[in-house]
């Protein structure tokens, strides 16, 4: 597999190969390259995404100072060596495994340390493990649209009784829905999106514009409880309606043609490069980390982990249109409250939905840039 080709990418960030890194031919993107010696910043994507998404931060971090690297994460884009059978092994996309996969990309780019590890997404949930397990290597933290409200808990005392099945609560629903995250980590999940009716390009243009600001309803607000009702007030790209796939889901809020032309955030061009990567790959990759989650069947090797907080420096950047950080009720408090004890501030950027980096990266690099230099 090459690297993106230099004429896809901003100038001065180049794409290369990392071979051998816990089991994998890892692709990247970097920036600050050129000149040796300077403090890394290590830059982790979500779903549905790559390294591409930090196109607009890696210049502004090598432009500061910093050698920036962003890996595309195992089971993205031109990363290769991971597992793509839905039957197949899923423990190389557990937690711990995905932090070793971080730690190699960092030391296999010459580092042993970082300034500070980014996660957007899914890839806050990477990184905020590399700050709990490894503040040796990872000296500050940064998340984006994901909360991390601690590692799982083992139980003082006898286990609490099991609540109410919300799966069954959510299906009951005078209109039945399904959770998202449960949704993925289904088998007909990947052949529906990538053999979208539309396309994968154009899936991905509607997801991208249903999660972000440009589409208007966006109007998060804190939810009271993990309950179906409540659930059901977020938007159908997380509360799905129980008989759609989310290639039908995010078809009903296609941007018209105009909407699409006047697009700066993420051009068609820009949008070619993520789906060029999704027509050749689908989508497995990522949603195994999603089943994951769902199946709880690695809980246990982070359930060593009960109690302890993170305690290196920590911000979070969030669009104020993003619906996922209130999506895990009480995980915003969580964090802020007993998670990580120096989380300096919870910033909410104007015009952005989930993909914050990409809708405001201007207010966005202000934010990470001041954190680095002033934490």
């Amino acid at each position: 597999m090459d690297p993106l080709p230099a004429s896809a990418l901003p100038e001065g960030v180049r794409a290369r190969i990392v071979p051998g890194i816990n089991g994998l031919d890892i692709h990247l993107l970097e920036a600050g390259h050129e000149t040796p010696g300077r403090p890394a910043v290590l830059l982790l994507h979500g779903f549905p995404e790559i390294a591409y998404s930090w196109r607009k931060v890696l210049p502004a971090l090598a432009a500061a100072g910093f050698h920036a690297i962003a890996p595309d994460q195992r089971g993205y884009g031109r990363t290769t060596g991971w597992d793509s059978d839905y039957d197949g092994d899923l423990t190389g996309f557990r937690f711990m495994n995905l932090l070793r996969d971080a730690i190699g990309v960092l030391f296999g780019s010459g580092h042993r340390t970082a300034e500070a590890v980014v996660g957007h997404d899914f890839g806050a949930s990477v990184a905020a493990y590399a700050a709990l397990i490894r503040p040796d290597i990872f000296k500050r933290m940064v998340l984006m649209s994901a909360p991390f409200g601690g590692p799982p808990s083992v139980p003082f005392g006898p286990p609490p009784p099991k609540g109410p099945d919300i799966h069954a609560a959510l299906a009951a629903l005078p209109r039945p829905r399904k959770h998202y995250q449960w949704y993925y980590s289904t088998r007909p999940a990947n052949e529906n999106m990538w053999r979208a009716r539309q396309g994968v390009h154009d899936f991905l243009r509607a997801y991208y514009h249903h999660k972000s600001a440009d589409w208007k309803a966006n109007t998060p607000h804190e939810l009271k409880g993990w309950t179906a009702e409540e659930l059901a007030r977020m938007p159908t790209y997380y509360i799905m309606d129980l008989a759609d796939g989310m290639a039908e889901t995010v078809a009903r809020e296609m941007p018209a043609a105009a909407e699409i032309a006047n697009n700066k955030w993420l051009t068609d061009a820009e949008l070619e490069v993520y789906s060029d990567e999704y027509q050749r790959n689908g989508f497995q990759g990522g949603l195994n980390w999603y089943r994951v989650r769902t199946t709880g069947r690695t809980n246990g090797e982070l359930e060593v982990f009960t109690g302890r907080t993170i305690d290196v420096p920590s911000t979070f950047i969030s669009g104020r249109s993003d619906w996922g950080i209130y999506q895990v009720p009480g995980a915003l408090e969580r964090m802020q409250k007993s998670a990580c004890t120096r989380m300096k501030e919870i910033h909410l950027v104007e015009g952005a939905g989930h993909w914050v980096q990409q809708e405001q990266p201007d207010e966005v690099n202000r934010l990470l840039l001041n954190f680095l230099r002033n934490s």
